[in-house]
């Protein structure tokens, strides 16, 4: 074999190892395209999956909507069978439903909600609960669905017989609230040092039951079913403060607040809201 035939094989099989190289890098970056690394605009589901992200902090794909509460505030949420029922657990049902999206309701304590919201472990937070300013500065607020009024309950033996007894010059009665409520919320600035904290309503109604407190201040609502089922109190005609009940969502989340604003207003136009609150709080 002649040297000219020895560099002609030689170059054909140089040519030919470069063709295989080339090859294999297009497929690897034909897969790498198609969407076998690349994560752009998409969020990781628990089981390793990616779904489209639709910009409102949600999936495009996901199905689940995860409401916050506390689910000892009848007639806005209480457990019934087991199951969490009330005003919020149904309108936020209603909801749910014009989003297409199933509701998922995770109880917990009253002032763990907002926190919850905030680190994104669920969607919003539905509690029977008050817009304050000081609420404001952590979460948005949707527009109300339900008008509260905080109640005041004694012993039906109690001096106090006025929500002005609470301030009266040398007033030194004890008030029990639940922690943050706006009960809890606006008795301690009102009446700083006279406010005891309970993580529930039934607890705070214990205690003044007991004797550790003298009144209970707590949306009237619930104060109705505290007080039908602990012979010995009742609620004072006057009351402490009205409020607005509204949905908190994430500060980041503006998308979901759109979303929810409009629902609720479909929902209150279509008399869908006050359907829900008439079944509940009868007149």
């Amino acid at each position: 074999m002649d040297q000219n035939t020895k560099e002609i094989i030689k170059m054909k099989k140089v040519i030919t190892l470069t063709l295989a190289l080339l090859m294999l890098l297009g497929a690897v970056c034909c897969f790498a395209s198609c969407g076998g690394t690349n994560n752009d605009n998409k969020n990781s589901t628990p089981d390793g999956s990616n779904v489209e992200n639709d910009g409102m902090g949600t999936d495009t794909n996901k199905k689940v909507l995860k409401m916050a509460t506390n689910a000892y505030f009848a007639p806005y949420e209480f457990y019934e069978g087991g199951k969490i029922v009330g005003i919020d657990a149904e309108i936020a049902m209603a909801i749910a439903d014009k989003l297409g999206m199933e509701l998922v309701i995770e109880d917990m304590a009253f002032d763990s909600i907002l926190t919850a919201v905030q680190n994104g472990s669920v969607d919003f937070g539905m509690a029977g609960m008050t817009v304050t300013n000081d609420r404001l500065e952590e979460v948005n607020f949707t527009i109300s669905y339900a008008k509260g009024v905080q109640a005041i309950i004694v012993k039906e033996d109690s001096a106090i017989t006025d929500v002005k007894d609470l301030s009266a010059d040398g007033a030194t009665y004890k008030i029990g609230v639940q922690l943050g409520t706006t009960g809890d919320i606006y008795t301690s600035g009102d009446f700083e040092g006279r406010v005891t904290q309970y993580t529930t309503g039934n607890e705070a109604v214990a205690a003044l039951l007991k004797g550790d407190v003298d009144c209970v201040i707590i949306d009237n609502e619930p104060a109705k079913a505290y007080v039908k089922n602990n012979a010995g109190t009742k609620i004072l005609e006057t009351t402490y403060t009205d409020e607005d009940y509204a949905i908190c969502v994430s500060k980041e989340n503006e998308a979901l607040l759109d979303k929810l604003n409009e629902a609720i207003a479909d929902l209150i136009e279509d008399g869908t809201v006050k359907t829900i609150v008439d079944k509940y709080i009868k007149e």
